[in-house]
Formats: C-alpha cells, sequence, structure tokens
C-alpha cells in the first residue's frame, strides 16, 4: 500500500499562515485515521525549533514534520497552495521562504522518514515538475503526477 493517498492530495490549498497550512493538512491526516490527536501540535511545536522551509528555487517547498510517536499509519498528505505562505528556512532559520508547495508527512519508522525525504528533495529540485504541479487545480490529476515521483 501506498503511503500516498488521493484522499490526501490537495491543489489550490488557501491559506495565509503556515500554522493555517499545518492545521488544515494535520486535520486530514487526522481525519483518515493516520495520526492521533497530538500530531497537529507536535508538527506546529517542531517547526518552531526545527523549520521546514526550503529555498529549493522558484517554486519553495515546505515538509513540516515530527516524531514518529504521533503516527497511527505512514502517510503523506501533499498540497500545492493558492498563494504563497512564509515558513521559516530550515537552513537560516531567521529567514523565511515563501512555500508553494507543501508535504506533510507521517512516518511510522524514522528509516523510512529518510528515504522518502531523499525521494522528495529529487522531486523538489524539479522545478520545472513543481511548476506544472501549481498549475494543477484538480486534485485527482495532482495526485497521478505525484504519485509518479514518489
Amino acid at each position: 500500500m501506498s503511503i500516498l493517498s488521493k484522499e490526501l492530495v490537495f491543489s489550490q490549498v488557501k491559506a495565509s499562515t503556515s500554522d493555517e497550512v499545518i492545521h488544515y493538512l494535520a486535520e486530514q491526516l487526522h481525519q483518515d485515521g493516520k495520526v492521533k490527536d497530538t500530531f497537529e501540535q507536535a508538527v506546529k511545536d517542531r517547526e518552531k525549533v526545527y523549520p521546514t522551509g526550503l529555498p529549493t528555487g522558484k517554486i519553495a517547498v515546505a515538509i513540516p514534520h515530527t516524531n514518529v510517536e504521533y503516527v497511527n499509519e505512514a502517510a503523506i498528505a501533499f498540497a500545492t497552495l493558492a498563494e504563497p505562505v512564509k515558513f521559516h528556512n530550515m537552513a537560516v532559520t531567521d529567514q523565511t521562504v515563501d512555500a508553494q508547495v507543501v508535504v506533510m508527512l507521517a512516518m511510522k519508522n524514522p528509516h523510512s522518514q529518510v528515504s522518502m525525504l531523499q525521494k522528495l528533495m529529487a522531486l523538489f529540485q524539479d522545478q520545472a515538475l513543481l511548476a506544472q504541479l501549481q498549475q494543477i487545480t484538480d486534485n485527482e490529476q495532482l495526485f497521478k503526477i505525484v504519485s509518479e515521483h514518489i
């Protein structure tokens, strides 16, 4: 079974802050039974200490996540945003990036998190692909293309 499901892929999500994006995706994961009710706050707490914004080029991304104990079943929530949202930069934490793609990881074991991050990094470095994903307005079409790359 894939950790990416079409129920957890969202195109053109409207949010104005990173907290709103995190809330939206964590809520979807929780409603799907993938994470515990403590997951959202754990992600927000971790984001304050270890930001997840990645300045990957013209289209920046964020990969909010938290520790495995908040997860019931491995899953990914994937979203493109209608408007960029500021996430703090992973490398230079006092700077922000305007994320347009947000991938929330809910991993069950730390090792799988590393291999998933490697796959995602390959995806994130393909700016042409990110630009294509950013244009999609249909969740199913977005799921189809993302699932080919993860």
